[in-house]
């Protein structure tokens, strides 16, 4: 079956390749961006390049200093445990093997999640199969983050051997991460907040608080651009945008639904559904969900993914990560399994994963010496 999937932006720069071409900057050699003496990549989870266009006036700031062709295009899913990983490994899903919010351990029944199954449910640290960059680059590397991720496991597997610096409130982050880069030549500081993501999730970005909490992080850019030395490069990006689902925009699967027919496991996330298939039933299940959902949705078959290169080159100890089925919402909705006893994910108004350009397409800002 041929694909129809939306066109990326031309000018969108691949998020996979952001940091490697930064570390490419610090020796003078990057295509993308001018020489430094050392940089800041900041991740402002969640803040897609619409969410921002959309409350430019709100942060004033960061859009002025995007120009408008400054964009990077996120990975498929278009969401956090993939994303970030991505970034600080410079390799696709395909390759690092974190397919999603929740994937399946092959072999068994486990479906687990991706951000937090290393501390929880004893995902062995191997599962991410990409070394990190902090590791292979050769240089300084450091790691400016809220301290609660501390010693967790996805931190491990992300930025592998990096010196960690756990700061709770923003502006005093930003100017560690300033001051980091000043005292070491050559070295790169991974600067991140969680907060518009946090948020987001809550309220929705289109609410009140998530606009308060936009403010918030202008004001901690403009900081961040006051504090730098002239020969510091900053790259402020994103992991992915976000979309508001309200409730009764949600895709409720219950008992006897028709969909589920064949279904053994869900995974992944409500815009983007891994389902893994009883033994037999997997060309059935993509018939059903095809009929029934094909019109907001797309609907892949396992092998679809693979051969057109959406999850990166693929490999083999990865492709039973995949669902036999995947089902990316075009349409604004969000999937739940309504079986589930905890109805507390139903709650979130935020939602991303899916292949919109409001998820996929994120800011790409530079400052500093990069501007």
């Amino acid at each position: 079956m041929s694909l129809s999937l939306p066109a990326d932006p031309p000018h969108a720069r691949s998020l996979t390749r952001v940091v490697p071409e930064i570390s490419a900057a610090l020796d003078g050699r990057s295509g993308w961006f001018a020489p430094a003496r050392s940089a800041v990549v900041w991740v402002l989870d969640g803040l897609g390049a619409h969410n921002l266009a959309s409350r430019a006036g709100h942060a004033r700031f960061l859009s002025g200093a995007r120009a408008k062709k400054d964009a990077a295009r996120t990975v498929f899913p278009s969401t956090t445990a993939a994303a970030l990983t991505s970034l600080l490994t410079g390799t696709t899903p395909g390759q690092h093997g974190l397919v999603g919010y929740r994937a399946r351990v092959p072999g068994t029944d486990d479906v687990v999640n991706q951000l937090r199954g290393w501390d929880t449910d004893g995902l062995p640290l191997s599962f991410q199969r990409a070394t990190p960059l902090a590791d292979s680059l050769g240089r300084p590397f450091f790691t400016v983050s809220r301290s609660e991720y501390a010693g967790t496991g996805f931190t491990a597997v992300t930025l592998g051997g990096a010196e960690f610096h756990g700061v709770d409130d923003l502006s005093e982050r930003v100017r560690v991460a300033a001051d980091l880069a000043a005292r070491h030549p050559g070295s790169i500081v991974y600067l991140y907040a969680p907060d518009l993501d946090s948020v987001g999730h809550k309220r929705g970005w289109e609410s009140d608080e998530w606009i308060s909490t936009l403010e918030s992080v202008d004001a901690a850019a403009r900081l961040l651009d006051a504090s730098l030395t002239q020969d510091t490069g900053v790259i402020v990006t994103s992991d992915h945008g976000m979309v508001d689902v309200p409730r009764h925009r949600h895709v409720l699967l219950g008992d006897g639904d028709e969909r589920l027919d064949g279904v053994r496991l869900i995974g992944g996330e409500p815009r983007m559904l891994h389902l893994y298939a009883e033994p037999g039933e997997e060309t059935g299940v993509l018939a059903r969900w095809r009929d029934a959902e094909g019109a907001r949705s797309w609907v892949f078959a396992r092998d679809e993914v693979v051969t057109s290169g959406l999850m990166g080159v693929v490999a083999p100890e990865v492709i039973e990560r995949i669902g036999d089925v995947i089902v990316a919402p075009r349409a604004g909705i969000a999937y739940y399994d309504d079986r589930l006893a905890d109805k507390a994910p139903q709650r979130m108004v935020g939602q991303h994963g899916s292949l919109t350009d409001d998820e996929r397409i994120v800011p790409l800002i530079r400052l500093g010496a990069f501007a």
